[in-house]
């Protein structure tokens, strides 16, 4: 039987643990999108004495062996260096992670409605199971790049005060042979087509999606053309949090990825 790793932890590391974990926490709860989590690399990078090598190239510097660069590709990708002494003819020591998870993006042209209400059309992307995203609190993050070359970056239903969205399923009861529907099981009973969360049902002049476009354009600066030059991720909302009474694991999102 394996031995409960907190079995080794000294009552004067406890501390220190709890402390690393509560930044840990910070960062997973502000950073659940590969461009979020960039930016949030790069700044770290900076405070540390990495120099972005893109700025070194234009002041025409050449590299030394200790110096500290990094570089970024399209804001979704991210390698650091630090020079060594040997040539690398040879071999360097590499570290590789992958700070991408599972998650909803919208469409090019997402705004539709349908039913009464209004709603996002989205792919899913990676490995998900359908159902785990139904009844599920979501936020929306990403990138609005307006026809004038201005960009709008976007968090909302992170906020206290934010609406959250959401992708509507079955109740149980509605789910039993009874009701004609015995054919959709659970995990078959949402497929990846039908995940389209609701963002509103409130109309205006008799068009929900109206009143939600004139939201969006209101409240965000946002206009239905600029769908098509976005990248809006749909991800679980709220914090990173303490997980069990004795708060020893963590929950939250993208916590396997980016740990």
């Amino acid at each position: 039987m394996k031995k409960n790793g907190w079995t080794n932890i000294k009552a004067s590391e406890v501390l220190k643990i709890g402390l690393f974990s509560d930044g840990y926490k910070s960062f997973l709860s502000s950073n659940k999108t590969e461009r979020e989590c960039i930016k949030y690399f790069s700044k770290m990078l900076e405070e540390n004495g990495f120099k972005n090598l893109n700025d070194l190239i234009k002041q025409n510097k050449r590299l030394k062996t200790g110096d500290k660069v990094f570089v970024v590709n399209m804001n979704k990708e991210l390698v650091a260096f630090v020079v060594g002494k040997t040539k690398m003819e040879e071999g360097m020591d590499i570290l590789c992670a992958h700070v991408d998870s599972p998650r909803l993006d919208l469409k090019s042209t997402p705004v539709y409605e349908e039913d009464g209400f209004c709603l996002l059309d989205t792919h899913y992307y990676g490995g998900i199971k359908h159902y785990q995203w139904t009844a599920l609190p979501l936020a929306l993050h990403g990138v609005v790049c307006k026809k004038d070359g201005s960009k709008i970056e976007i968090s909302i239903g992170e906020k206290d005060k934010d609406p959250v969205f959401g992708v509507t399923d079955l109740l149980p009861h509605l789910s039993l042979k009874t009701t004609g529907i015995d054919k959709l099981l659970h995990d078959e009973s949402v497929t990846g087509e039908a995940l389209n969360i609701i963002i509103g049902s409130k109309p205006k002049e008799d068009s929900v999606k109206k009143n939600i476009l004139d939201l969006l354009l209101k409240n965000y600066n946002i206009e239905e053309d600029d769908f098509q030059s976005a990248e809006i991720e749909v991800v679980p909302a709220g914090k990173a949090r303490d997980y069990g009474l004795d708060g020893s694991m963590i929950m939250g999102y993208g916590h396997d990825d980016r740990s």
